[in-house]
């Protein structure tokens, strides 16, 4: 009898717990197409006349988002700069392109600031809001480790470790139905002998998972594509 009163209270705060996640999530406005901003080619050279000099953040950053409506962006984008801002402590982006799938939709994230690997991709409207793909520290790379493929690599090129993608805005990641009426999204990220101009020794892949509401549930490494014949 406890047994059965143990399943029962789990299955209901499980329940809770996702109908306030949903509720949650519907209190908030969902991000979509409206946020698509094609930033003119003009654009950052008015703004750096505005707003001084780029290698003054953040006072320059929250300028640039300032200035976005000035520069034709429609509000939502403003807003959603704004809210990547906040989501990733400072750094700029503009949405270019959007692709609904739900519960979890994709977006394509351009970000004009950066020195390097302008342009990246982020989950939208699931749970939390705004997830990073590039955020390499949610990666499932402890299974990666011990792949013994990946070892293999790793012998021959010593200093292989995970890149951000070069996500060049012209092809939506994999999406298939996960578990349990969930979603998941198959991302590949370059494996790179050292830095960033060296050179480059296969792909991973990697699942990135979501339940029915859109909660994150972690990513899960699923192969690699071979490195190059020596």
């Amino acid at each position: 009898m406890k047994a059965i009163l143990r399943l029962a209270a789990c299955l209901f705060l499980t329940t809770l717990s996702g109908l306030v996640a949903s509720a949650q999530n519907n209190g908030a406005q969902k991000i979509g197409p409206s946020a698509v901003w094609k930033m003119p080619d003009s654009f950052r050279t008015a703004v750096l006349k505005k707003c001084g000099d780029a290698t003054q953040p953040p006072s320059f950053a929250e300028c640039f988002i300032t200035q976005m409506q000035q520069g034709g962006a429609p509000p939502e984008a403003v807003a959603f700069a704004r809210e990547v801002y906040k989501a990733s402590d400072g750094d700029v982006g503009i949405m270019y392109g959007f692709h609904k799938v739900g519960p979890v939709d994709i977006a394509w994230i351009n970000y004009p600031l950066r020195a390097n690997t302008n342009d990246g991709l982020l989950f939208v409207n699931g749970q939390p809001r705004i997830l990073n793909v590039e955020d390499l520290k949610l990666l499932d790379q402890t299974t990666m480790q011990q792949d013994p493929q990946f070892q293999n690599t790793k012998a021959q090129f010593p200093n292989t470790t995970v890149w951000p993608g070069d996500r060049d805005g012209t092809t939506w990641p994999n999406s298939q139905p996960g578990p349990n009426g969930g979603v998941q999204f198959t991302v590949g990220y370059p494996l790179i002998n050292g830095c960033h101009a060296c050179e480059r020794v296969g792909f991973a892949m990697f699942n990135w998972n979501f339940g029915p509401q859109g909660k994150f549930l972690g990513t899960t490494y699923i192969g690699m594509t071979p490195p190059p014949v020596q």
